[in-house]
């Protein structure tokens, strides 16, 4: 079917099945929607390829497959590419990283930088602290090397 006449969901499924194939990744793509968020997920064994190192190369897929989904469309939605639940223990170990970052910063009173994480990493740390009494969080540094930093509230 012509790309021009395929939904969001549609051309996000028909490019991770190209990006998988080109990869020589045997893995199923599958699609859930609903209101706010398209999620698509790799299914399969052995998708490190896909994820890459620290999740770049999921990343980038991900943002390629935003432009595709929705190119033109508006409104548009939250679109999360995953692989092997990779986002969930991502996420997970980047709440644990600023769980001992806040400890930290309340303990010694002062400011506690994280690894260096893309935007979106980032922004799971700030979502994840943003209701967390006694501390504030903000970004530091330039593409690539960003990082953000948990400080403890200056009364």
């Amino acid at each position: 079917m012509e790309a021009s006449l395929l939904g969001p969901a549609d051309r996000v499924r028909e490019l991770l099945e190209r990006i998988a194939e080109a990869a020589g990744v045997p893995a199923r793509v599958e699609i859930r929607e609903d209101g706010e968020t398209l999620t698509a997920a790799y299914v399969g064994d052995d998708l490190g390829i896909l994820i890459g190192r620290h999740g770049q190369t999921i990343d980038a897929i991900q943002h390629l497959s935003y432009r595709a989904a929705f190119r033109g469309a508006s409104p548009r939605k939250r679109l999360v590419v995953d692989a092997s639940g990779y986002r969930e223990r991502r996420a997970l170990a980047l709440q644990a990283d600023a769980d001992r970052a806040v400890e930290l910063a309340m303990r010694d009173s002062r400011p506690v930088a994280l690894e260096v994480m893309s935007a979106l990493e980032r922004k799971v740390v700030h979502e994840y602290l943003r209701d967390r009494p006694g501390i504030e969080t903000y970004s530091e540094g330039e593409e690539p090397d960003r990082h953000l930093v948990v400080a403890p509230v200056v009364q």
